[in-house]
């Protein structure tokens, strides 16, 4: 049975969903590329090869978010974590999803031939690293303590 204090915990300090920004970034892109486009080599290998990125980061996302769903927990930063996830993904980035993300992002633009998509994927993840990233660093370090200090050692932030 669930105590009141378990059932009332909330999970990291994040406010704004760390998708959108991606979503946000890749829409700006969009419309730069319409205002100012950035001349782009594009053939139909690049786009091939965009799409193979793409899909890429797509599988390290739907990996990760299978690792949360198997140990019964939600993905999204602002729900508690009732445990670590340790496994797949997680054994080689800590931010499996906003790593994907911005995969994701970056083989868009090279499969569209739109430079600044690719160009914005970084700028994205650095804004999730502000708004999602330390605050969800911030509430596993004092929730889990030593056993995510020791996992914040062994594997790497983003790559």
């Amino acid at each position: 049975m669930m105590t009141r204090s378990q059932s009332d915990e909330r999970g990291a300090n994040v406010r704004f969903p760390p998708p959108l920004v991606f979503v946000g970034s890749t829409l700006l892109g969009v419309g730069l590329d319409y205002i100012a486009p950035i001349p782009f080599f594009t053939s139909t290998w690049m786009r091939v090869l965009g799409i193979i990125v793409l899909l890429a980061g797509l599988a390290l996302m739907i990996a990760a978010v299978r690792e949360f769903r198997r140990t019964g927990q939600d993905p999204k930063p602002w729900k508690p974590s009732p445990e670590l996830v340790l496994q797949g993904p997680y054994l080689l980035t800590r931010n499996p999803m906003y790593v994907g993300f911005t995969i994701v992002q970056f083989g868009l633009g090279v499969a569209l031939g739109n430079l600044w998509i690719s160009l914005l994927a970084p700028v994205a993840l650095l804004v999730v690293h502000f708004i999602a990233v330390l605050p969800e660093e911030r509430y596993l370090e004092e929730k889990f303590e030593d056993a995510y200090r020791e996992y914040r050692r062994r594997v790497r932030r983003y790559v």
